[in-house]
């Protein structure tokens, strides 16, 4: 008995007898990462798994953590949830990760979000941002970026200042993202006094979007406001082009009018089309420069917001996992709770408010496509180019 006793001080000693039997006496701490790799939202989980990669390298090469490498073990979620689903499962119980990181779309993040819950496993969330996943009261669940209703806070500030609509329509991807997103925008049209003359979703990977177009520009607004992501608004915004829609502005919800192929897909249907962004190199947060260009000489492309999102969410996870007592999955969360560090991507520190728990402040800022470029040109005391204002856009589309 006496041994038995020792025998299983000795384990706990050794952390073996923590969080799914995983100890900082294994030769690597790993830590699965969830991104869509293959399927519509590749584009997104690929300029993400580039900039863990690029993160985790830099990390390891200072020496890891407390004299281990982190080892990444990343799953293609596919964007579906189903198979979100299933992999986190694969990741807990196969895999004996000590957290889980990533998630790209809202809807698979929201059903990855509740498999680690019920498992409490911690789940650093980098992107995912519908407002319903960090409203559940899920304390193993935290998230770097902000909610979706918080995304359009610089674009709204441009429009009460600058563009001074009276009229608007919304276009949405029929997502957990675009749905939330576009109820969240028409909330705030509505109190600022802007008419709401359409808001129309639609299904992804559409084809044709003329006949929804033709009844905006019948509408004849003052914004035409979407929340698409890369493929789907590119062409929405060529067809635009084609049906010479000309309102005061065009304006995307973030997701995918801020990523390098929205410009190489779209060509000069993007030019001088602004975004709600949630970074920009520019920004005056340390390694947000030195992020972007490692990133460009690394990979001969230029990265945003999702990259910046998933290479602070690395430095994150090296930092909890550095002041962790143990790799325990309560020891694991505490640290996380206790997060307050900057980052490439802003300050990073999770707390309770509205009706969110363990949820950053992040700001939102505005970016344009200028001559090809994606600048930075709201807030006005950040801006790295003036907001080109007013457009007329069957000029700029060469007509």
């Amino acid at each position: 008995m006496k041994k038995l006793i020792l025998v299983t001080v000795l384990l706990f000693s050794l952390g073996l007898l923590a969080g799914h039997g995983i100890s900082f006496a294994e030769d690597t701490i790993k830590v699965g990462i969830v991104l869509p790799l293959t399927g519509d939202q590749a584009k997104f989980g690929e300029i993400e798994k580039l900039s863990f990669d690029m993160a985790l390298e830099e990390i390891n090469g200072k020496g890891g953590i407390k004299g281990k490498k982190i080892e990444l073990v990343i799953e293609d979620d596919t964007g579906r949830p189903e198979v979100g689903r299933s992999v986190v499962e694969k990741l807990i119980t196969k895999d004996k990760v000590v957290m889980i990181g990533g998630g790209y779309s809202s809807s698979v993040t929201y059903a990855v979000a509740g498999v680690c819950q019920q498992n409490q496993m911690p789940f650093l969330i980098n992107t995912g941002a519908a407002d319903k996943i960090t409203e559940q009261k899920w304390d193993y669940i935290f998230r770097l970026n902000p909610p979706a209703s918080k995304y359009s806070a610089s674009v709204e500030e441009l429009l009460a200042e600058v563009i001074k609509p009276k009229t608007v329509t919304i276009l949405h991807e029929n997502s957990l993202f675009g749905t939330s997103s576009a109820k969240s925008f028409e909330k705030s049209c509505e109190k600022a006094g802007y008419k709401v003359l359409l808001k129309q979703g639609y299904e992804a990977g559409g084809i044709d979007f003329k006949p929804v177009l033709t009844q905006v520009k019948q509408l004849n607004p003052d914004v035409v406001y979407m929340v698409s992501y890369v493929m789907d608004a590119a062409l929405i915004m060529k067809q635009s082009k084609e049906l010479k829609i000309n309102p005061k502005m065009f304006i995307g919800g973030a997701a995918g009018f801020t990523l390098p192929e929205f410009q190489q897909n779209a060509g000069a249907a993007s030019e001088k089309i602004i975004s709600a962004t949630l970074w920009h190199q520019v920004l005056p947060f340390p390694g947000a420069m030195d992020y972007y260009n490692k990133f460009k000489a690394k990979f001969n492309k230029e990265t945003e917001y999702h990259g910046a999102e998933a290479y602070a969410a690395a430095y994150v996870i090296a930092d909890v996992l550095n002041r962790t007592k143990s790799l325990k999955n309560e020891d694991i969360k505490k640290a996380l709770s206790e997060t307050d560090m900057m980052t490439a991507f802003g300050p990073v520190k999770f707390t309770n408010w509205d009706k969110m728990t363990n949820q950053n402040k992040a700001s939102s800022y505005v970016v344009q496509w200028i001559d090809g470029k994606l600048e930075m040109v709201w807030p006005k005391n950040l801006a790295a180019k003036p907001f080109v204002f007013p457009v007329n856009w069957l000029k700029v589309w060469g007509y």
